[in-house]
């Protein structure tokens, strides 16, 4: 039987180890750390999303800074919450809520927000920075799955790892994570070819599809350690990139859906706003070893 992944477990240590760190510091810089979630529109998923951020953040005692702004509001509206939001001195990360409303571009909008406090690792400078392996904020999915995996002992140092799908939100954050930490790194993607073979091949398999149930027991060694990155609402309840059943009893260690990456993301969501809010006042987060 393949080891769980539990993210849910870890979650819970983690917040439990920055409350302590706001505990510490929160007299002393006079309030405790703020984030921004900047929701655009009525999407009911990422409704849901925004108010477990919101828990979260009243569990740890971060601040709760957030707009939700009509479907309708244009661009130089987004553009000024956000301006107002860097400006503001009690907000220390900012995250845009995606997808953004039909008519809304990301790319200028994520561009905009302060680089140090971009909560959620995308601003093209802090991705700059996990290139170079430079300090600055992680990218919240790929950063819970290094997490999740140092918490398991899972060796990287060379081994053979896949990760399936070639997002800039996770995939491709992810494949640069792996690589520092020395494994041996291949993106797979929806025009490879032969995609079982290469899979196959993997001691570590991280999959950031986007697909339903994509991948099964053909896809994965014997012994291989998988990750399931994906989570899809169906009308059987909720699902993963990976078929569960076929590949747990393959795998040597593998994540569950619900319960494995998710709670993982919302953490490191969490992680980057207080570094950013220690870092400011130029105070020791001891964290170091979630982001660098």
């Amino acid at each position: 039987m393949a080891t769980l992944l539990d993210g849910r477990r870890l979650a819970g240590e983690i917040e439990a180890r920055l409350q302590a760190v706001i505990a510490m510091h929160g007299t002393q810089l006079g309030r405790p750390p703020g984030l921004a979630v900047l929701r655009v529109g009525d999407d009911p998923a990422s409704g849901v999303y925004v108010a477990n951020k919101e828990k979260a953040c009243a569990r740890v005692g971060i601040t709760s800074l957030g707009a939700h702004l009509a479907a309708g509001t244009g661009a130089e509206e987004v553009l000024a919450a956000v301006r107002r939001l860097n400006a503001d001195p009690c907000c220390d990360g900012i995250l845009l809520q995606l997808p953004l409303p039909a008519g809304l571009a990301e790319g200028p909008l994520l561009m905009a927000i302060d680089p140090a406090k971009d909560a959620d690792g995308l601003h093209t400078l802090n991705l700059g920075h996990l290139l170079k392996g430079e300090p600055g904020p992680r990218s919240c999915t790929p950063a819970g799955v290094m997490a999740l995996l140092a918490r398991h002992s899972v060796a990287l140092a060379g081994q053979r790892a896949v990760v399936v799908g070639r997002s800039i939100l996770v995939g491709q954050p992810m494949a640069l994570m792996l690589q520092a930490a020395d494994a041996t790194v291949t993106v797979a993607h929806s025009r490879t070819a032969d995609l079982a073979a290469l899979t196959r091949q993997a001691d570590v398999l991280v999959v950031a599809a986007g697909r339903p149930r994509m991948i099964g027991a053909e896809h994965v060694k014997r012994g291989a350690v998988v990750v399931d990155v994906g989570i899809h609402r169906t009308e059987s309840g909720l699902c993963g990139d990976v078929r569960f059943e076929e590949v747990e009893p393959i795998a040597s260690a593998i994540s569950p859906v619900p319960g494995g990456v998710g709670p993982m993301t919302v953490t490191m969501l969490l992680v980057n706003t207080v570094v950013a809010w220690c870092r400011r006042a130029g105070l020791d987060h001891g964290l170091g070893d979630l982001v660098p």
